[in-house]
């Protein structure tokens, strides 16, 4: 058997283009408790292209391999790993982080705790496009703004990987969800994963047209995908003693002085903590919101949108078109 496989590897950071494939040294179980995985497919995300333009502000090892999501089939368990066995089939997040190499290749070895079996309905590349953006959405959702049902609640940019998947979550929560697009073509897609309201953000004034849905109320909860001045205009969008949740980092130049008046609860969702900073019960709560997860999909309540299926030699293509924004839910690169 052969001990290297195929890879997309960056020597370098930069643009698109510091990405090609490589034979790699086929990964190793670190510990007992790693999950070797035969990768499928390997989803792609914004954090990605993050950590390859300026891979200096992460933790990140060069020759790196990109890549936080995954799905494919187990091939190998250590001796203390009891839920899985070779041939099982998962899907995972799981950032290259440290002594980790990302999924933009044809093996993994995954911990444990953040690996969960594949939705049965779901393909490869459609389960490997979900983990980060569902963790991220439910996180954003339940643990930060502890959404409830009959809450108004604003996802920015509902037509995108984590917005779509948001945009179903608050509705099985019982919220009433409105979200900005920029098309009539992301309006239509947005309705169709169960948005009741979507403004053309290009088009009218998201405030305006929010505090007329709620009787000048405000909504409950703002998700801030955006970022930048869409941060700081959704303060006049909340509900006094509203929530708001981002994943972007408030720039220096913030006026605070409306959140601070409507007395808002600002919070920040960065899925990447736990592998950050070595949480490890962390990590196994983002394994379980995979495990409840699986069984939404398999009943039929929750989807995820695949835009564009690339082959794995496409990553630096991938990147792009993730660039261009015209995009509806995810990119994914296919490893068969």
């Amino acid at each position: 058997m052969s001990t290297n496989m195929r890879a997309v590897v960056m020597d370098q950071p930069g643009g698109p283009e510091v990405l090609h494939l490589a034979e790699m040294s086929k990964p190793s179980l670190q510990t007992e408790h790693d999950v070797l995985v035969r990768l499928k497919a390997a989803g792609v995300n914004p954090i990605d292209t993050k950590i390859r333009d300026k891979a200096a502000a992460y933790p990140v090892r060069l020759p790196a391999i990109l890549g936080c999501d995954g799905a494919g089939v187990v091939e190998a368990v250590g001796s203390a790993v009891s839920e899985f066995q070779p041939g099982d089939e998962v899907y995972f997040c799981q950032v290259g982080f440290g002594a980790r190499f990302g999924n933009y290749a044809e093996y993994a070895a995954v911990d444990e705790k953040l690996v969960a079996r594949k939705p049965t309905t779901l393909s490869f590349e459609q389960a490997a496009a979900a983990p980060l953006v569902l963790i991220t959405a439910w996180e954003a959702l339940h643990d930060r703004a502890r959404i409830h049902p009959g809450h108004d609640v604003l996802i920015h940019a509902g037509a995108g990987g984590v917005g779509h998947v948001a945009i179903q979550l608050a509705k099985l929560a019982g919220a009433r969800v409105a979200t900005t697009v920029g098309s009539d073509e992301k309006a239509a897609f947005a309705e169709a994963v169960g948005a009741d309201n979507t403004i053309f953000y290009k088009e009218e004034n998201f405030t305006l047209a929010l505090l007329d849905w709620t009787d000048e109320q405000g909504v409950d909860i703002v998700f801030d995908t955006v970022g930048g001045e869409v941060f700081e205009h959704s303060f006049t969008a909340a509900k006094v003693y509203g929530d708001i949740v981002t994943l972007l980092q408030p720039g220096s130049d913030v006026n605070w002085t409306v959140a601070r008046q409507r007395n808002l609860r600002i919070s920040f969702e960065l899925m990447l903590t736990p592998a950050y900073l070595g949480m490890s019960e962390a990590m196994r709560a983002q394994g379980e919101i995979l495990k409840r997860c699986a069984e939404l999909f398999d009943a039929g309540k929750l989807q995820v949108h695949v835009d564009r299926v690339l082959p794995l030699g496409e990553a630096a293509e991938a990147h792009r078109l993730l660039h261009s924004g015209a995009a509806k839910g995810k990119v994914v690169l296919s490893i068969d």
